[in-house]
């Protein structure tokens, strides 16, 4: 079901979880029963909501956020295996007729099933995934646009379960965590049809909810990420070397992440995509013959999109702290080269049976040969 991730970060397989919990908390900041007062509650990673540049865009709130990190409970709630009943498919709804027992049932054949009754483990803690905003669910998750948005309005349609799958870690080193999927209802009962590969979650691996995709990062490849603190000082370094538009030779800043993503600064880089080349705003060289977004770049005469830069904010998502030197095409968010190349290599569900490679920060396919594009700044004449 999840297959192993790349020890960087990401994988370019993910783990598909097509088929549609017990109680739930809020798992922002629970201590361990080890922890002592004033500690940092133990943390067995973090879950990243792909398509979205470091929050909702209405908002991170509550459990409906972009990134959540899961750290051990007050006290443990998982599950495990007690007794297994083999019995005939017709009966199974009867045998789940108990609110209060907590079950697993798995159909073999149209004439057999199998029921697995769970008790309480206290060796583990369980965090539910899905669209339902019931207090069993852990983290809320609503379909993904292109382009970082969310499917909203009466007439947008989900495709991620309710209760779409549930995650077991376990509260001692070296807290292993493994993902189920499958079509848990309010009663706490699962029904699945098939036998899932190896389910345990390593760095980067990427859990598909048929809707949206999440990244599982552990606490070691968190470290090996850049911090915000890193991504910062990398904005105010590019800034510092005043790269220049070629054309009108006014000097170019990228925005601070403060001002959030909004109508682009005057000051604002932007980028033929095709070639590369940074440029202040300009309103010549439409090629509308081509398509209303072409231009050409006034440099090499290369034809194609020109869209403005935007850095890169969801530090989960980036491999190192490099330079921003990359720009994703067609959308312009910037990166470093090696997260650039990375994630252009890492094909990503695309409805129910296709993989395309996209811009992790937005979600929007990328074109082009590489999917990506090195920028070329001008620096300042004196």
């Amino acid at each position: 079901m999840v297959l192993e991730g790349n020890p960087e970060v990401g994988s370019p397989r993910t783990s598909d979880l097509q088929h549609p919990g017990s109680q739930g908390s809020c798992v922002l900041s629970s201590p361990g029963d080890d922890a002592q007062p004033g500690e940092e509650p133990i943390k067995y990673g973090e879950l990243i909501v792909l398509g979205y540049n470091g929050c909702l865009a209405s908002g991170d709130k509550g459990r409906r956020r972009s990134r959540l990190a899961l750290s051990r409970r007050p006290h443990a709630n998982g599950v495990k295996p007690d007794v297994m009943h083999h019995i005939s498919t017709p009966l199974v709804s009867k045998a789940l007729s108990n609110r209060g027992q907590h079950s697993i049932s798995y159909t073999l054949s149209r004439s057999h099933s199998v029921i697995v009754e769970y008790t309480h483990d206290s060796d583990t803690d369980m965090f539910q995934i899905g669209r339902s905003t019931e207090n069993m669910i852990d983290f809320v998750v609503t379909d993904t646009s292109p382009g970082g948005g969310t499917a909203e309005g009466p007439s947008a349609q989900s495709t991620i379960s309710r209760y779409a799958c549930r995650i077991l870690c376990d509260r001692r080193p070296p807290y292993t965590a493994r993902i189920y999927a499958a079509g848990f209802d309010a009663s706490s009962n699962i029904f699945l049809g098939v036998e899932n590969e190896s389910n345990v979650l390593q760095d980067g691996s990427l859990i598909d909810l048929c809707g949206a995709t999440l990244l599982w990062r552990t606490p070691a490849g968190l470290l090996r990420a850049p911090t915000l603190k890193q991504l910062e000082a990398q904005r105010q370094e590019a800034n510092a070397a005043r790269p220049q538009c070629p054309v009108g030779l006014s000097t170019l800043a990228f925005p601070s992440p403060a001002r959030g993503r909004t109508a682009p600064d005057k000051q604002q880089p932007w980028v033929y995509v095709r070639c590369g080349h940074v440029h202040g705003y300009h309103g010549w060289g439409c090629r509308r013959e081509r398509g209303p977004q072409e231009r050409e770049c006034p440099l090499c005469r290369l034809v194609g999109p020109y869209v403005p830069l935007w850095l890169g904010q969801e530090a989960g998502l980036c491999l190192d702290p490099g330079p921003p030197s990359h720009a994703f095409a067609p959308c312009g968010h910037v990166c470093s080269e090696k997260t650039a190349r990375y994630w252009a290599q890492t094909p990503l569900p695309h409805g129910t049976h296709a993989f395309h490679a996209a811009c992790p920060f937005c979600g929007a396919w990328l074109t082009g040969e590489h999917g990506c594009v090195r920028l070329i700044f001008q620096g300042p004449l004196d």
